[in-house]
């Protein structure tokens, strides 16, 4: 079986099979063979959720600064 494999793998090179059974889906997922983001999807959606903390953090100061000079 696949975990079988993955398990006698992961003590070869120094892992849990775990580690390696996640390392598997996500060369999967970026093979297109899996459903699911992509690696480069994943990161292109951490940097936006940062971008938009940001954004939102910047129009809270600018609120508060014109309710100041109102």
């Amino acid at each position: 079986s696949q975990w079988a494999a993955i398990e006698s793998i992961a003590g070869k090179i120094g892992c849990t099979g775990e580690t390696l059974r996640k390392w598997v889906r996500q060369g999967e997922r970026d093979s297109g063979v899996r459903p699911g983001p992509s690696t480069v999807e994943q990161q292109r959606i951490k940097d936006l959720e940062r971008e938009v903390r940001e954004l939102r953090k910047t129009n809270e100061i600018l609120k508060l600064a014109s309710a100041y000079f109102a």
